[in-house]
């Protein structure tokens, strides 16, 4: 797969709404209220798409918030007649539809649930879980920390696709609740291990037990996402693995192609997150593809020359901006992580771009945390 670079920003906007399409008792035909994200991504289209090479993120950014404005603070059904997150998506992408390369829109209407659309009406739908066990892993070398038994507050969300044409909704919340609620019951303070199918019970391991007994009922379902720890985790489609890791750095910054009348032009700064993924084939022994510790310490020694320094003193970086940098760590991580087939590189939550040259493709939204 060639190369691409996708840009990704976030607004947040507040609104009512009722959505009486759903039965009779459901919570949410009743007037209520959230805390809305909107999200989109855009795929990025020549030199001349932003305002100028370093603008990207924001570029977008400020497109998306002038598309919200309209919603903010409004009671959706005046706007939008059956105003499910689907439809609202569906409100957002006919306003930027006029922007290059813009893919995909997204609404999160919670902290734990959202729908991404993409251009050929397609629904991303996702719904994230929590349960709390214990697991040592039993096949690693004698002293690695996992050797010894422990726990984690696990995340984990689950994936569904859907063509839904010019549908008012896709796949409801509701399902996955019902569906994720038997493993729940199983996985829900208790240790792992001693579960048939999760005596090894790694990330990757985790996610293959879970889809193997969703599947079957839920035919929609294309990913299942596992939070090990807040920084790393797995996903699975049924054949492919894709872990990651991610890390923060602190960093001053100037864009230098930035017009003078741009205060970015100046020195400035951003506490930068990066999310690396990497996809490789399953270890039969081990239970995991690539140990998140490796990938850690593999990546370290560019961590240092980021976290507090000023982007424009290194080597071989030109100027600053998050896509030349994007460009910059792969070409510096290629001989020491040659599993890695995609990077994120966020300014600020949610707003930034990401570098992808794996097989998968783009296969998960970024995803605001």
């Amino acid at each position: 797969m060639k190369t691409q670079t996708y840009v990704t920003a976030v607004s947040p906007f507040e609104a009512a709404r009722e959505v009486d399409i759903l039965p009779k008792k459901h919570r949410s035909r009743r007037l209520h209220g959230h805390s809305f994200i909107a999200k989109a991504r855009a795929r990025l289209e020549g030199p001349d798409w932003a305002d100028f090479p370093g603008d990207e993120p924001a570029f977008l950014g400020n497109l998306l918030t002038d598309c919200v404005r309209s919603l903010d603070y409004r009671y959706l059904n005046n706007i939008i007649s059956v105003p499910t997150d689907e439809n609202l998506a569906r409100y957002i992408f006919v306003r930027l539809m006029d922007i290059a390369g813009v893919d995909m829109v997204g609404v999160q209407s919670t902290d734990d649930a959202g729908v991404d659309l993409d251009e050929r009406n397609r629904a991303h739908v996702w719904r994230k879980f929590r349960f709390e066990a214990a697991h040592q892993l039993p096949n690693v070398p004698q002293g690695h920390q996992c050797e010894r038994m422990h726990g984690h507050g696990f995340e984990v969300i689950l994936h569904a696709n859907q063509d839904i044409g010019g549908g008012d909704m896709a796949v409801d919340f509701d399902l996955l609740i019902s569906q994720w609620q038997p493993l729940h019951d199983e996985l829900h303070h208790a240790c792992l291990n001693d579960i048939k199918g999760l005596e090894n019970p790694t990330s990757e391991i985790i996610a293959t037990w879970i889809w193997d007994r969703l599947k079957p009922e839920l035919p929609e379902l294309s990913w299942v996402t596992i939070y090990e720890t807040v920084t790393a985790g797995c996903h699975y489609d049924g054949e492919n693995y894709r872990i990651w890791k991610e890390a923060r750095f602190e960093s001053a910054v100037r864009l230098v192609r930035a017009p003078d009348s741009d205060r970015r032009s100046q020195l400035h700064g951003h506490s930068f997150l990066t999310r690396l993924h990497l996809s490789a084939p399953l270890d039969d022994v081990l239970g995991w593809t690539i140990d998140y510790g490796d990938v850690k310490a593999r990546f370290a020694p560019l961590y240092a020359r980021l976290d507090h320094h000023q982007l424009g003193d290194l080597k071989g970086l030109e100027d600053g901006d998050t896509i030349s940098l994007l460009h910059w760590m792969r070409s510096e991580l290629a001989a020491t992580l040659p599993e890695l087939d995609r990077i994120d590189l966020y300014e600020t939550p949610g707003c930034g771009a990401f570098l992808q040259w794996g097989e998968n493709g783009p296969a998960l939204p970024a995803q605001h945390r």
